[in-house]
């Protein structure tokens, strides 16, 4: 069906199609338990979940890019991915 020839890849959409899977299964809680009360803590427990397949996701991929980039543009993707987790934090 997919031909990858990148293992870091298919380890990339593996963790995005989880990410998914979480986030379809959290909506279904919500609907399930229907009070607000336990949407809102269901919500709390993926505003864990996101940050860390972002770390995750871009982890890989920098190190599948390792070999190909020069040191400054990983550190200036490295700064971009903690403003984006400050940004959401505060």
């Amino acid at each position: 069906m997919f031909d990858v020839e990148d293992k870091l890849v298919l380890g990339m959409a593996g963790l995005r199609l989880l990410s998914g899977s979480i986030e379809i299964i959290a909506a279904l809680l919500m609907l399930y338990y229907g009070t607000i009360e336990r949407a809102v803590t269901v919500n709390a427990f993926l505003s864990l979940v996101g940050p860390i397949v972002l770390i995750l996701v871009t982890t890989i991929g920098l190190i599948g890019l390792a070999d190909k980039l020069d040191f400054t543009k990983m550190v200036l993707v490295m700064c971009g991915v903690a403003l984006i987790l400050y940004g959401v934090r505060s």
